[in-house]
């Protein structure tokens, strides 16, 4: 009997674990769920999943589990994921990640090979579907004959239109210290009409693009740290524009701007006393000083707010100006922030939250001469109760290319990420079945 092992029971696991139990019902399979936090693992589990306490540190724990396995899949950590491959390789057995891949296990490419392993990572949403969908659109393009000219893809995990409560039209739906530190401390990298462009961690977000998602409506997007690393993967070499990004709610960047040009979002050093500091002493530390002036006035006058902006709502709704204290211990500027948001950006019980995707695909049709915008997204709504968009797009592809393996439907060896026909094709095709859909859009542009 195969055994499915997965190491950690975090936000985005509840549908990975749903989705394999259904399939090890219809393959006879058993499924192990290890987490250092048992109640967590019991709440997301169902008979007969077999849920135990494991610790990432005991080595002699984790070389026994995957001994035990047939395939290991890590949802602990990144940092941990090294650990875990390393104990596949002494024992033999394949793993899969939701991840970015990191240069500790690509560099295991050649015992992996040897061993005849499968390791894939970035098999989850972003990176993952976002991989898979634009190498799917990219190939057909390239068999056709056509000439890409162009690439720019953009995903955003925000809340649901029918729980969005807030002036900022957000809240966290997955690790709230990746959407504190986007970007930081820079520069994001991109190619646009053949030239290399940088944009400097002090200008990201006053550096947007608009576009609207056929039943989603309006969202701006920021640029992603490095783009650059996408043409090698995608195999965009001389392609003249490759560039990705992060989508929010029109209005979200300006705003976040502020907390930029404070200097509140810095990872780099510890503010002193921040157990014993309010919101709005931890605001007014980056200001100038003045007699008589409010924290309110010298943030308002410091950056040119006018009494009308809608920037003051949006402000002020975060409790920044509180007399509340911010509860943490030796905290970076950036930490302490995160914590004042996850007072208001926490996403409740009974919340939804949303998932979007947008790729933009330019070229020249090989027959006419033409150029053509393609445009391909998708959006998904999660449910209440942690059932969120998020954990059902990084948890799925996860699911079904465990599925695939375990079933011989990838009969790969090395280590990969979802950028090659054997591994897409299959997973995509089960994500529609499953109501994960793109729709597309062309625009022949000199007709």
């Amino acid at each position: 009997m195969k055994t499915i092992l997965i190491l950690g029971a975090g936000l985005s696991s509840r549908r990975l674990i749903s989705y394999l139990e259904e399939e090890a019902k219809i393959h006879h399979w058993t499924i192990r769920v290890g987490d250092r936090d048992m109640e967590t693992v019991r709440e997301k589990v169902s008979y007969p999943t077999q849920a135990f306490e494991f610790d990432i540190q005991n080595s002699l724990q984790l070389a026994k589990e995957v001994d035990s396995a047939t395939l290991v899949i890590s949802m602990l950590p990144a940092r941990f994921h090294p650990l875990v491959a390393q104990a596949c390789l002494k024992s033999n057995k394949s793993m899969l990640t939701a991840s970015y891949e990191s240069p500790e296990i690509r560099l295991m490419e050649r015992e992996v090979q040897e061993k005849g392993l499968f390791f894939l990572n970035e098999i989850g949403l972003d990176p993952g579907i976002d991989h898979m969908s634009a190498m799917q659109v990219i190939e057909r393009i390239r068999n056709d004959g056509h000439t890409l000219t162009g690439f720019e893809s953009f995903t955003g995990g925000l809340v649901a239109p029918e729980s969005d409560n807030n002036p900022w039209h957000y809240k966290f739906t997955w690790n709230p210290t990746n959407v504190v530190l986007a970007g930081w401390p820079g520069p994001a990298q991109f190619i646009q009409c053949g030239k290399i462009k940088y944009i400097p961690y002090s200008r990201l977000f006053r550096r947007i693009e608009y576009m609207d998602i056929e039943g989603f409506g309006r969202f701006e997007g920021y640029a992603n740290r490095d783009s650059l690393k996408y043409i090698e993967k995608y195999r965009l070499q001389g392609v003249p524009t490759v560039y990705r990004g992060t989508l929010r709610r029109p209005g979200f960047s300006k705003a976040w701007d502020i907390f930029v040009q404070l200097g509140a979002t810095d990872n780099s050093y510890v503010m002193q006393n921040s157990e014993n500091m309010t919101h709005r002493e931890f605001i007014n530390s980056f200001l100038y000083y003045h007699p008589t002036d409010s924290v309110e006035v010298k943030l308002y006058r410091a950056f040119h707010i006018d009494q009308d902006s809608p920037l003051i709502e949006m402000l002020e709704w975060l409790g920044i100006f509180s007399n509340e204290k911010v509860g943490v211990k030796d905290g970076s500027p950036a930490k302490i922030l995160e914590a004042i948001l996850m007072k208001k950006w926490k996403l409740m019980e009974h919340d939804k939250d949303m998932v979007v995707m947008w790729h933009k695909f330019n070229y020249v049709d090989c027959k006419s001469g033409d150029e053509v915008e393609l445009t391909s997204s998708m959006g998904i709504i999660g449910e209440e109760h942690g059932n969120t968009a998020m954990a059902l797009t990084v948890g799925l592809p996860l699911g079904i290319a465990a599925s695939l393996y375990l079933q011989d439907r990838i009969k790969l060896t090395g280590v990969f990420i979802p950028i090659i026909k054997e591994i897409y094709e299959p997973v995509l095709e089960e994500l529609k079945k499953l109501g994960i859909v793109f729709r597309e859009k062309v625009i022949e542009k000199n007709h």
